[in-house]
């Protein structure tokens, strides 16, 4: 537990820089970031995944299935930062994402949760609850919350897979190339190929940063979710939402930021509260 802990809260640190990254993308360039981002992680995680003999042909669909709920999740990922304030998005994605898995854990994977973790889930929630205030822009609340139903659903399908896999760690690597997959064939669909390589020159540092941390942060996720309950470990890793609503606040100067931080950190002590009651 010890180390899932530990690795949980590393992928925090690296997905909350990834997605500020994102955010502070111009915004004609926020999809073609996404894009970007995508294929650097999966240069990055593809040789050592091979490297590694790969996860196994069993888990080729739920690799697919996951690189499919990918598309969806990139899809309203932006749309949320096209819309609002990353103080909002970024929480209410994340702390709702680690909301339906941790639900979604306990009904479909069987995982056990004690009654004082779902007290824990419950304060999480409230703490949600009150991200939404009076004249909330509905556009962001509603691509937060389709990236919250995304981040869930994909949470759970490598939750499974990857106990499934010969290798936890070969399939948290494998699932940063079937996303890099499932988004590259949504932008082509798009026609954004050519659009992709004018701004290569310019973009490409940014791409290369944002996803080395994506794919690093994915793959310490999945190898923790082999020690420890997916409520557990989706919500630990989530303790991302107090960084977010700080990066909205403090570096880029969001008007509701601090009222958000204080938001984010009742859904930290919700997070706190399952850790306690998991150990």
């Amino acid at each position: 537990m010890v180390l899932a802990t530990g690795l949980a809260l590393a992928a925090a640190c690296l997905h909350a820089t990834w997605n500020l990254i994102l955010k502070r993308a111009r915004h004609e360039d926020r999809d073609l970031t996404s894009w970007g981002l995508f294929l650097f992680g999966a240069l990055l995680v593809t040789p050592p995944m091979i490297a590694m003999g790969g996860p196994g042909l069993d888990v080729l669909p739920w690799l697919v299935l996951s690189g499919a709920v990918h598309m969806a999740y990139i899809t309203a990922l932006v749309g949320a930062y096209r819309h609002g304030d990353f103080s909002l998005a970024y929480p209410l994605a994340r702390g709702g994402g680690a909301l339906f898995a941790a639900v979604g854990g306990a009904i479909l994977l069987g995982d056990v949760l004690s009654v004082p973790e779902w007290i824990a889930v419950a304060v999480v929630t409230g703490g949600l609850l009150s991200l939404v205030g009076p004249g909330v822009h509905r556009p962001t609340l509603r691509d937060a919350l389709l990236t919250a139903l995304a981040i869930g659903s994909y949470t759970i399908i490598d939750a499974h897979a990857s106990r499934l896999a010969t290798s936890g760690l070969a399939y948290g690597l494998a699932t940063t190339t079937a996303a890099a997959v499932g988004v590259s064939i949504t932008f082509l669909a798009r026609g954004r190929g050519p659009a992709l390589v004018a701004a290569f020159p310019q973009a490409w540092r940014s791409w290369a940063l944002a996803g080395s941390c994506s794919a690093v942060a994915y793959a310490l996720v999945v190898v923790a979710l082999r020690s420890a309950p997916v409520g557990y470990v989706a919500m630990l890793r989530e303790s991302s939402v107090v960084l977010g609503a700080a990066a909205g606040w403090l570096i880029l100067k969001e008007p509701l930021g601090g009222k958000r931080l204080l938001s984010s950190l009742v859904i930290l002590a919700g997070l706190l509260g399952l850790v306690a009651a998991s150990l």
